[in-house]
């Protein structure tokens, strides 16, 4: 039912996705800049695609997740290595400048790439939205598609930024890097938390 407490819920969830699908989009813009215009539509597609599920399946569960000591840590790991491996990627095609042509394994390493970093990343964007919305289950699903939408419309920018401008793509990688340094301090806070 449409009340003031589920607007303003939906209020809130729309706050909260705009201010965290940044980072995933930063993700998804560094995975598919050096792709082809087609090839990065379906990176970009199927990235969101398994995004959208990802967090439906995470919102499904979100309460149980708050409970489970060490994930956090374990989503910034796996960010750190997506860092990893996009720092190598931006290494080379600096050494590698005239070359435009990607990679033959390029687009299934971008898919790989999005799913890996949206998984890592959206536990906090799916347990702040399932906060905000309470028990307005529609507010929840709401809230996870306009993420998608506002993840996939600027991934795509950012991309075609990046094209333009690489060095953006270095400022991009630090914002990620961040985000998984915070994932892994605060998670393993967490654990050590489980200890003392």
């Amino acid at each position: 039912m449409l009340s003031l407490s589920s607007l303003t819920a939906l209020v809130q969830v729309v706050l909260i996705d705009i201010t965290l699908a940044g980072d995933n989009a930063i993700v998804v813009g560094l995975a598919v800049r050096k792709l082809e215009t087609k090839q990065r539509r379906i990176a970009v597609f199927i990235g969101v695609a398994a995004a959208a599920l990802i967090r439906l399946g995470l919102a499904l569960i979100a309460t149980q997740l708050l409970g489970i000591i060490g994930l956090r840590f374990a989503g910034g790991l796996l960010l750190l290595w997506v860092c990893w491996k996009m720092y190598r990627e931006l290494q080379t095609s600096e050494d590698h400048d005239g070359d435009s042509n990607p990679t033959s394994g390029g687009l299934r390493s971008a898919i790989t790439r999005i799913i890996i970093a949206d998984l890592s990343m959206s536990l906090d964007n799916v347990l702040a939205v399932a906060g905000a919305a309470g028990e307005h289950i529609w507010v929840l699903v709401s809230g996870l598609a306009i993420s998608i939408l506002l993840m996939a419309f600027a991934a795509t920018m950012i991309a075609r930024l990046l094209e333009r401008f690489r060095w953006i793509a270095w400022i991009g990688l630090l914002v990620v890097f961040g985000v998984a340094v915070e994932l892994v301090y605060k998670g393993g806070g967490e654990v050590l938390g489980q200890f003392s």
